[in-house]
C-alpha cells in the first residue's frame, strides 16, 4: 500500500491538529478520513488546512486512537459524547474494538450490570451482532445498542412473548402468544432501533390464513425465517418464511406421536442444512430432539425418551447440536452433560459428571440449565453461575458468577459479549473480554 507520509492539518473547532496520511489510513475506507483518498491511498488534495467544526477534545482522543490502537478517555470527557463523535467520523467500530477484545470464555469479566424497567420475570435475552441486546419481559421486548442506551420498546399485539432474533443488526423478530378468537401474537418483524412493526408472518392451512403462537425461532444465511407454530386445528410443525418479505414458503407439518409446534429450540446447522428442533421437559413430558430437512421434507434424525425409564437426573433441559463433532450436547437440571452422536439413529445419550465437581450451593429459584456454543467453546447456564468447557473432552475450565440477581434464567452470546439475563432481580449483566494490552 503506498501511503504518503504526507504530513495533515485539521483545524477543529478552533484547535490545530497535525498528523500524518499513514494514521488517517488506518481509520480504513467506511471512515470520513478513508474519503481523503485515492485507490492508491494517495491523498486527493493539498489544502494546508481541513476545517471541522466538531468537538476538538474528542478529536484529540479519536486521533491518538487511530495513531497508537488504545482509547484514553478523559474524565472531563463524557462517553456518550465521544460515541457521539465517532459516529461522525466512522470510528464507532474502532471504539468498540479498543474498549473489548475479541471473545474469550475463559478471559470475560463482568463490565457493568442493568436494571431493567419491565417488571416481572424476563423471558429471553438475545445478544445483537453489535455489541448491544435485547430482553423480553411478558409482553414487551426492551432493545439497548452497544452503548446500553434504550430504544424504543416494541410489542406484537401485547401478548405475552415467547422468542425474540436479531435477523441483522436493524431488524429483530419476536413470536408471541395467539389471542382466542382474533389475529392477535403469531410473529412480526420490528425494527431495532424505533421499534416500529414492519410486518406480521401469516401462516396459510389450505389457503386460508390462520392464527398461531409463534415459538423457537432460527434462520439461515438464505435468508429463510424458521419458527415452531402452534395453532387451533391442524398448524402444528415449522413453518419457514422469506424474512426479506415477509411470505411464507413452506411448512413442516408435525407427525402423530412426535411433537414440533411447541418447540423450546431451533438451531439452524449451516454444514448439513439441516434444522435442530428440540421440545423439551417440562413443556412436555417428555424430550423430542430431531434434525428435519427442508430440501427432502423428511426428519433425518431423532431422539425421544419415550417409553425410557427416565429420573429426574437424567432429564433433558436444553440441548444443541456441535456439527465438527457430529453430535448433540444435552444437559440436565444438574448441569451434567450428556452426549449423542448424530450419526447414529435413536442415539444413546452418554452422560458426563465432571460439572459437579464445582457445584455451588441451590438457589431459592432455580432455572433450568441452558446451553450455548460459541467458536469452539461450550457454555453452560446453572443457577447463578455460566461454567465455560473446552477441549475435546469438553473439560470445565472457567465459571462466570455474579452475586446480585439471582438465578440466569437466559443467556446469549453476539458481538463480542455475553449477556446473562436474571430471574430473581431484573437485572442484565455484560460479559467482555478485555483488550490486549498494545506494547
Amino acid at each position: 500500500m503506498g501511503v504518503q507520509k504526507d504530513r495533515v492539518r485539521f483545524n477543529v473547532g478552533g484547535r490545530i491538529f497535525e498528523t500524518t496520511a499513514t494514521t488517517l489510513a488506518n481509520a480504513g475506507r467506511n471512515s470520513l478520513f478513508g474519503a481523503m483518498f485515492d485507490e492508491n491511498w494517495d491523498l486527493h488534495t493539498t489544502t494546508a488546512d481541513h476545517f471541522i467544526d466538531r468537538n476538538p477534545g474528542c478529536f484529540a482522543v479519536l486521533l491518538d486512537l487511530l495513531r497508537t490502537g488504545e482509547l484514553y478517555i478523559p474524565p472531563t470527557i463524557p462517553e456518550k459524547l465521544l460515541y457521539r463523535e465517532a459516529l461522525f467520523y466512522g470510528l464507532l467500530d474502532h471504539v468498540r474494538a479498543a474498549k473489548w477484545g475479541p471473545f474469550d470464555g475463559n478471559m470475560l469479566h463482568l463490565s457493568r450490570s442493568v436494571p431493567g424497567r419491565a417488571p416481572g420475570d424476563g423471558t429471553a435475552i438475545r445478544a445483537g451482532p453489535d455489541g448491544g441486546c435485547c430482553v423480553a419481559h411478558g409482553s414487551m421486548v426492551h432493545v439497548y445498542d452497544w452503548m446500553m442506551e434504550e430504544h424504543p420498546p416494541m410489542n406484537l399485539d401485547y401478548q405475552r412473548v415467547n422468542d425474540a432474533i436479531w435477523v441483522d443488526s436493524e431488524s429483530i423478530v419476536i413470536s408471541a402468544c395467539e389471542r382466542l378468537g382474533r389475529d392477535d401474537g403469531g410473529m412480526g418483524l420490528f425494527s431495532a432501533s424505533s421499534g416500529e412493526l414492519r410486518y406480521k408472518f401469516h401462516v396459510s392451512h389450505e389457503n386460508q390464513a390462520k392464527s398461531f403462537t409463534g415459538g423457537a425461532l432460527s434462520f439461515n444465511s438464505d435468508y429463510k425465517l424458521f419458527s415452531s407454530c402452534k395453532g387451533r386445528s391442524n398448524e402444528y410443525g415449522i413453518g419457514v418464511w422469506d424474512q426479506v418479505s415477509g411470505q411464507q414458503m413452506d411448512f413442516f407439518y408435525e407427525a402423530p406421536g412426535w411433537s414440533l409446534g411447541e418447540a423450546d429450540k431451533l438451531q439452524w446447522l449451516h454444514g448439513t442444512n439441516c434444522l435442530l428442533v428440540a421440545t423439551l421437559f417440562p413443556r412436555k413430558d417428555n424430550c423430542y430432539i430431531s434434525l428435519l430437512d427442508f430440501r427432502s421434507k423428511s426428519m433425518v434424525w431423532s431422539w425421544c425418551d419415550v417409553g425410557a425409564r427416565i429420573t429426574d437426573e437424567r432429564r433433558v433441559r436444553d440441548a444443541i447440536a456441535m456439527e465438527e463433532t457430529h453430535s448433540v450436547c444435552v444437559v440436565n437440571e444438574y448441569e451434567d452433560l450428556g452426549f449423542m452422536d448424530l450419526r447414529r439413529p435413536g442415539g444413546v445419550v452418554r452422560w458426563s459428571s465432571r460439572s459437579r465437581l464445582m457445584k455451588g450451593n441451590m438457589a431459592d429459584e432455580p432455572c433450568y440449565p441452558k446451553l450455548a456454543l460459541h467458536e469452539g467453546q461450550l457454555f453452560s447456564s446453572m443457577n447463578d453461575s455460566i461454567s465455560v468447557f473446552c477441549g475435546p473432552d469438553w473439560v470445565l475450565t472457567s465459571r462466570l458468577r455474579n452475586s446480585y440477581g439471582g438465578s440466569i434464567c437466559d443467556f446469549s452470546i453476539g458481538g463480542d459479549r455475553l449477556f446473562a439475563l436474571h430471574s430473581e432481580e431484573n437485572v442484565f449483566d455484560i460479559w467482555e473480554t478485555r483488550s490486549p494490552p498494545i506494547m
